[in-house]
């Protein structure tokens, strides 16, 4: 198993479109001991970057970057120009969040072809190697099934001497990408359906231990040991939670997945505390993002950098 790292906590928020809401929520974060802040990409909303900029101006030291991109909507090579001009105008303060996407709606809107499963994930290994490369060398030339690229110099160059990846999956091709360029890799319990929505496939710790368990052989076959992580998708802190039962009937799982689920917090602050240690003994996992701020605010008091 990896050598346990401190707890980090991070949020996703929706609080993008108005610049002096972005601003108030991004110092509210930083306040509270969060250590980065999330946009994500979705069509019919913001942009994933720009907003970014409102955040980090409004801060010192909090990080901020997109959870994650749909890598589907975007060309490796313009995307790295996006990525190393915002993070040269962020000071260095930015994190990648890459994700190979899903949402058939979305892309039906835009009339971009959402690729199947396999086609689907090996453009992402691509595109995340097209990355690298770009964001660390400034140059990159490659020819693969979905992209060929010959670029002698992208022009512009990150501040940071490796802009952190976040990678976020849940099957074992994602994960051995991840295990190769992520600096954060993000189980999500997650999986693609036919008609492009996710199912709840994972939120087990079973499930998560089987992941953590891959993602350990993978990454030391790289010699790399990247920080875990998970995205919460439901919190309530406080003896008034919802029980298991409840919890289960609303994810269409088993209640017996829900007492140790790293997706899942419902309960007292010290229940909730206990269960992170006890998930992170098992998976590794010490970095998570929420979308509750205040709500979570206590367990980043009690539980950030140890």
């Amino acid at each position: 198993m990896t050598r346990h790292r401190p707890f980090r906590f991070a949020v996703q928020t929706r609080a993008w479109a108005d610049p002096d809401e972005t601003a108030a929520v991004a110092r509210h974060v930083e306040a509270l001991g969060y250590d980065e802040l999330y946009s994500f990409d979705h069509i019919g909303t913001v942009d994933p970057f720009v907003p970014l900029l409102s955040a980090v101006a409004a801060t010192e030291r909090i990080r901020v970057g997109p959870l994650v991109l749909n890598n589907e909507f975007h060309h490796p090579a313009l995307l790295a120009r996006t990525v190393a001009t915002l993070d040269r105008h962020t000071g260095g303060r930015l994190v990648l969040g890459l994700g190979t996407g899903y949402a058939v709606d979305e892309h039906r809107a835009i009339g971009v072809e959402l690729r199947a499963p396999g086609p689907r994930v090996s453009r992402f290994g691509e595109c995340v190697q097209i990355l690298r490369d770009l964001l660390d060398t400034g140059s990159s030339h490659r020819a693969g099934d979905h992209h060929t690229v010959a670029i002698d110099d992208l022009g512009v160059r990150p501040v940071q001497p490796r802009v952190p990846f976040l990678i976020g999956g849940f099957g074992r091709r994602v994960l051995g990408i991840a295990a190769q360029h992520a600096d954060i890799v993000q189980f999500t319990g997650l999986s693609d359906r036919p008609d492009g929505t996710m199912e709840v496939i994972g939120f087990a710790l079973d499930a998560v231990v089987e992941r953590a368990a891959w993602l350990s052989e993978l990454s030391d076959a790289h010699g790399r040991e990247p920080e875990r992580s998970a995205l919460v998708q439901f919190v309530h802190v406080g003896p008034d939670a919802p029980s298991d039962h409840e919890l289960a009937d609303r994810f269409g799982i088993d209640a017996s997945a829900i007492a140790d689920s790293p997706f899942v917090w419902a309960g007292p602050e010290s229940a909730i505390v206990d269960k992170l240690e006890r998930v992170r003994e098992r998976t590794g996992i010490s970095h998570y993002v929420v979308r509750e701020v205040d709500a979570v605010a206590p367990l980043v008091a009690a539980l950030g950098g140890r």
